[in-house]
């Protein structure tokens, strides 16, 4: 494990963190010196993760297979955490899923509520779970991940939305207590999920949204490296009182926020506002 780091010694319980953008954070967390406990549904993907970053970094990792609809299971994988290393300084919530591709009225309700259920509830049953801990300790750092989606993907950018949302207004609960939350919108990269993406939409006949996925998928995408970077800088000490902000990997110059920090908690800088039409 690195002796030196932003990270270094402090305790990351990252949910998805056995494939994709949980796995990349997961690896950027153990570069920079952070002890890990890894939650996913998949064993297999979880064990194979642990065991290539023990192997590289010689980090402590540990794993909980987790299904974050389930809030005993993530009230366990917490448990699991702090069994193993005491305390849980940062909470990743990045567990995701994706629904149909098409039309709204068209679409399973079922399979619409399932990935409203992983998104919206993983996370908050996250959050809920490390809280009381972070508030005992006066110090904790929660990042979630957000995003966006669009037309013909109407469960996915509800889900993401909510989560902008509820990450504005639990910052705006913990105030003052030492504990942080902020979202991340890791940008459109090439993971298993836009692959399914460009797929269904194809099916679905949206050819737009396919083409977006053949980009993504052919080596057009964000930079996943970029936004396991942007995780680490939320997830240390650097960004100080920084909360309740959604920062864009692939947009926002995200490395000068530590020097802009009371700049932008004192303006409506990186928040999801209304802009009301003159007149």
């Amino acid at each position: 494990m690195a002796d030196e780091g932003r990270l270094h010694g402090k305790v990351a319980l990252i949910t998805g963190g056995g494939r994709g953008i949980g796995q990349a954070i997961a690896r950027a967390y153990a570069a920079e010196g952070a002890l890990l406990a890894l939650a996913a549904r998949t064993d297999a993907e979880l064990q194979g993760t642990a065991e290539e970053i023990r192997s590289e970094f010689g980090s402590d990792v540990t794993t909980v297979v987790t299904d974050v609809r389930d809030r005993q299971q993530v009230e366990g994988a917490v448990a699991h955490a702090l069994d193993r290393f005491g305390t849980i300084d940062v909470m990743v919530n990045n567990a995701g899923n994706t629904g149909e591709i098409g039309p709204l009225w068209k679409l399973d309700p079922d399979r619409w509520a399932n990935v409203i259920s992983v998104h919206v509830l993983g996370t908050y049953y996250g959050c809920r779970a490390v809280i009381p801990g972070m508030l005992e300790r006066g110090s904790g750092r929660i990042v979630n991940m957000a995003g966006v989606g669009g037309p013909n993907d109407t469960s996915y950018d509800a889900a993401k939305t909510a989560i902008i949302n509820m990450t504005e207004n639990l910052s705006v609960e913990l105030a003052g207590t030492g504990v942080t939350v902020n979202a991340i919108s890791p940008g459109s990269i090439h993971t298993r999920m836009w692959e399914e993406v460009r797929d269904m939409a194809l099916a679905a006949g949206d050819m737009e949204l396919y083409e977006k996925g053949v980009q993504v998928t052919s080596g057009g995408g964000a930079s996943i490296e970029r936004a396991a970077q942007l995780a680490v800088l939320l997830g240390s000490d650097a960004c100080g009182g920084l909360s309740g902000r959604l920062i864009r990997a692939a947009l926002d110059a995200f490395e000068d926020i530590p020097a802009r920090v009371e700049a932008i908690m004192s303006s409506d800088a990186l928040l999801l506002r209304r802009v009301d039409l003159d007149g």
